[in-house]
């Protein structure tokens, strides 16, 4: 039996989460040649960040499991500027079409340092501010952090995934991955 292992992949902006394509989107395979190994989860193809893959398949349900509550954070801009009422609805857990969200960590922040120009760039209005929030999750729905950011009335602009449980994308570059024994 082989050790678990992790990829951790910087995944760019336009990149699907899977290995193969039925049309010429880019995917895993551009940037990772891992036959054996699976993703842990899904990234949508308009979001960044990290996405983890591995070749065992006790730990990819450990982590792509909701009900095993690993956490996720979030840098999301937005487009508007956040008011206490709408960060405090998202940490309370608000009502989507598919039911109630488990309550959420949401917290402005400045622009993430390091933060890597996104291809192509996210479209500027000089009459409409945008910021920058960083929302912790315990489960994952789809598209849920931009259904719950449209939710309190803050469009989401950019989505990046900067950590998964103790995984994050410190030190990779976008497109980047590196491998760590679990």
């Amino acid at each position: 039996m082989t050790q678990p292992e992790l990829i951790l992949l910087n995944k760019p902006f336009g990149v699907l989460s899977q290995f193969t394509s039925k049309d010429d989107s880019k995917t895993l395979a551009d940037y990772i040649d891992a036959p054996d190994y699976y993703p842990a989860g899904r990234l949508d193809k308009d979001s960044e960040g990290l996405i983890l893959l591995t070749n065992d398949g006790q730990l990819q349900h450990r982590i792509a499991n909701p009900a095993k509550k690993m956490s996720k954070c979030y840098w999301v801009q937005v487009e508007g500027k956040p008011s206490e009422s709408a960060l405090g609805q998202l940490r309370e857990g608000l009502m989507l079409k598919d039911g109630m969200t488990r309550p959420a960590k949401a917290k402005v922040i400045d622009t993430p340092a390091g933060l890597w120009d996104r291809t192509p760039p996210v479209r500027v209005r000089k009459t409409v501010p945008d910021h920058w929030i960083e929302i912790t999750i315990s489960e994952g729905r789809n598209r849920q952090v931009r259904r719950m950011t449209a939710a309190v009335g803050l469009p989401t602009l950019r989505l990046v995934r900067y950590r998964i449980g103790s995984w994050t994308i410190d030190g990779l570059a976008n497109g980047e991955f590196r491998r760590e024994l679990v």
